[in-house]
């Protein structure tokens, strides 16, 4: 019984035809090419990786079987053990197979054309993944035609930084909203993901770690690079007069800084908040989903800069139309010393209903907020802990003063 050979199929014949001509110029030593025929060689085997990339993604798309055929968890681990291949690219490359094959159309045809490096494909996957849920499909759409026609002249950094902003270049009328609720939740997960922590490592040196939000990484950043700046000689070069590697002029500048506090500045707990600006527009400042940004170039919400308003060291300047400025504020805005002892008085605690984190480690809060014209007096004052106060500028929640002084929060419905 003869059995019938399966014909062989094109995209295997193109694949051993690759590897043939490859084979062909094994010995070809480039040294004796012309410059221009390296320079074109060079162009048409980026051209050449990124189209045998989305046939390996689109091969990677419909091979479940091949990982049914052994018993393998999905074809990653199949090419992993076949080909010896890092485990976590491979598992990378199917998730991007995946998304080029169910949605992502027009980023594989880019990839096909070698118009877009897999690098490139990415990236733009991930900030249209990261688009709103809900968004109109055709704005979707629109932002992935975008996207595909920069990655021919933008490379993957700067794609993600345009795959971040890419509804204010084809949807400016609900840009706004959406990034004020994207960097709302940012600073959410980024209060959740704070910590820092300090492990002695036996030989005199500790070494921190810490996650830390932006905006408060670009206010450390401005201080460590005030004395980290290669323009000062106190400490910046070695004994050979060749400036410190910029993580060693980073490491002594954070001694400096904490070398350099002011204990009589000092609240009882914590340190002197960082002076900053922060500048917004007034009618951001008024909106519950408005923006602003601190110089250097971090954005925060409304929310965020009325709550730092209320304790931080900063400096708000609220621009009007044609970013005129209408307020430019004063320390004069922030509770001092005695008026904290004043509130000590009144309270020993954070004043929210059932709390009770001792009122030295709280923070003084402006009940009508700067911004409404709120004045920065005892009648108008709040001691609360930093839990609480950022659920009193947090919009989805209500506070109200009860009848013994105490401040209860609810749940918006």
């Amino acid at each position: 019984m003869t059995t019938l050979q399966q014909p062989q199929h094109p995209v295997l014949g193109a694949v051993v035809a690759i590897t043939a001509s490859l084979g062909l110029v094994a010995e070809a030593n480039p040294s004796f090419m012309a410059t221009e025929q390296k320079a074109a060689t060079l162009l048409e085997i980026a051209r050449a990786k990124a189209q045998l990339a989305e046939l390996e993604l689109r091969v990677l798309a419909a091979a479940d079987d091949v990982a049914a055929e052994s018993a393998a968890r999905d074809v990653a681990a199949w090419l992993h053990h076949h080909t010896h291949q890092r485990a976590e690219t491979l598992r990378a490359d199917l998730r991007l197979a995946q998304a080029l094959d169910r949605t992502y159309g027009l980023v594989a045809a880019a990839m096909r054309t070698g118009d877009c490096n897999p690098a490139q494909a990415q990236v733009i996957v991930d900030a249209l993944d990261d688009l709103p849920a809900g968004l109109d499909p055709e704005i979707r759409t629109r932002a992935e035609e975008a996207l595909v026609a920069y990655a021919t002249q933008f490379d993957p950094t700067q794609l993600r930084r345009l795959g971040r902003r890419i509804l204010d270049l084809i949807a400016p009328e609900i840009a706004e909203a959406e990034e004020a609720k994207r960097l709302a939740a940012e600073e959410a997960h980024a209060r959740a993901k704070t910590r820092l922590a300090m492990r002695r490592l036996g030989d005199g040196t500790t070494r921190i770690s810490a996650v830390i939000p932006d905006a408060a990484a670009d206010r450390l950043a401005t201080n460590l690079e005030a004395f980290a700046s290669p323009r000062r000689d106190d400490g910046t070069r070695t004994e050979t007069g060749e400036y410190l590697p910029y993580d060693r002029r980073l490491g002594r500048a954070f001694c400096h800084l904490l070398e350099t506090l002011d204990p009589a500045r000092l609240p009882i707990h914590g340190g002197d908040a960082t002076t900053v600006i922060v500048t917004i527009d007034i009618d951001q400042l008024r909106k519950e989903a408005g923006i602003g940004d601190i110089v250097g170039g971090t954005p925060i919400t409304a929310a965020e800069a009325r709550r730092l308003a209320c304790t931080a060291n900063i400096l708000p300047a609220v621009l009007g139309g044609d970013s005129e400025v209408l307020d430019f504020g004063r320390k004069e805005r922030f509770f001092t010393a005695a008026q904290r002892r004043a509130l000590l008085l009144r309270s020993a605690t954070c004043e929210a209903e059932g709390c009770d984190i001792p009122g030295t480690w709280a923070e003084a809060h402006h009940w009508l907020a700067w911004a409404q014209g709120g004045a920065t007096d005892l009648d108008n004052a709040a001691l609360l802990c930093s839990h609480h106060h950022h659920r009193a500028h947090d919009a989805a929640y209500l506070h109200e003063r009860l009848p013994n002084g105490d401040i209860r929060f609810t749940r918006r419905t």
